[in-house]
């Protein structure tokens, strides 16, 4: 039969957030099966990485259920485009009380699993959200930080803010929203003379059949940068991350800073379980390359193996 895969829909502070809910070849609704809620990199839809780990984990006999976040692909909310760290965060708690209706899904064996900035949102929501029992991340970044590190300039995050206080006001006066891109196209890539190799990566896996899909807007509100730099998705780690963690990180660095922000992440929790390398992977090798992606599914599910256990009968 095989891994089902049922799109299903949710509310998220009155939004409808829409995901998909894979089921693994052994499902039975007369029992209850242990589950997995898996947060996406930022700005991509629930059928890019996502949905990559989604179906390997399924096939490994876990249900899972990613999803597009609020504003962004076929989940409502307005502005369109709109990236804002407390709604993401909102959605990845609402995803746990969707799950919980469902008769077949043990509430005592929900594991949660962060690929890129969806790693930062995934750690910033264990945080407080006591029904994940284990929380694994795939080249986690807390957005807002590596959003300030990334920038070229000192004075760049001031003249981003600045930015974004013109265009509140100019948007308060009548104006028409801005947007900006996230990555450059192919073409752009190339009449810049852009050199890097991991934002060539991004940009291949973005605009390429490797993970292209016409619902990645590829653009952001301009307003929500303000929120981005005020983030911190790891802030009060040390106090109140509890779950057992699991970090994977890819081997090659690069300019995400994901590697680093791993290490950091890892060094500062309470309850390690395992910080690990995935040798020769750039960061967003871990997205789709089978070779890496299979490395880091065996990890995860020995993670998930040890902390989600389910084998009772649904009531």
């Amino acid at each position: 039969m095989g891994v089902q895969n049922r799109r299903v829909t949710f509310k998220s502070d009155g939004r409808e957030v829409v995901g998909h809910l894979r089921l693994p070849d052994r499902f039975s609704d007369k029992e209850r099966h242990p589950s997995v809620v898996i947060v996406g990199p930022g700005s991509s839809v629930k059928e890019q990485a996502g949905a990559t780990y989604a179906e390997k984990l399924a096939d490994k006999g876990y249900a899972t259920l990613v999803f597009d976040p609020s504003f962004q692909g076929e989940s409502e909310g307005l502005p369109r485009d709109t990236e804002n760290p407390a709604a993401r965060v909102e959605d990845i708690r609402s995803a746990v009380d969707y799950l919980v209706t469902l008769p077949f899904i043990d509430e005592e064996a929900i594991g949660l699993l962060g690929i890129c900035a969806g790693g930062g949102y995934a750690i910033n929501a264990a945080l407080i959200e006591r029904r994940f029992k284990a929380v694994g991340t795939v080249v986690a970044n807390d957005l807002g930080s590596a959003w300030r590190r990334i920038q070229p300039k000192a004075s760049a995050v001031e003249e981003m803010l600045a930015a974004v206080a013109q265009q509140r006001t100019a948007q308060a006066r009548g104006a028409a929203e801005r947007r900006e891109q996230w990555l450059p196209s192919p073409a752009e890539a190339k009449k810049a003379r852009i050199k890097d190799p991991t934002l060539l990566n991004a940009i291949d896996y973005y605009a390429t059949s490797r993970g292209h899909h016409d619902r990645r807007t590829n653009m952001r509100l301009l307003v929500s940068d303000a929120l981005l730099i005020g983030y911190d998705g790891f802030h009060l780690v040390e106090e109140l991350l509890v779950q057992p963690l699991q970090v994977i990180v890819g081997g090659k660095l690069g300019t995400t800073f994901s590697h680093e922000a791993g290490r950091g992440l890892w060094e500062r929790a309470r309850n390690r379980r395992d910080f690990v390398v995935i040798d020769g992977a750039d960061h967003y090798d871990m997205y789709d390359v089978p070779q890496y992606v299979d490395q880091a599914i065996a990890h995860l599910v020995s993670l998930y193996d040890d902390h989600l256990t389910s084998s009772s009968a649904a009531g």
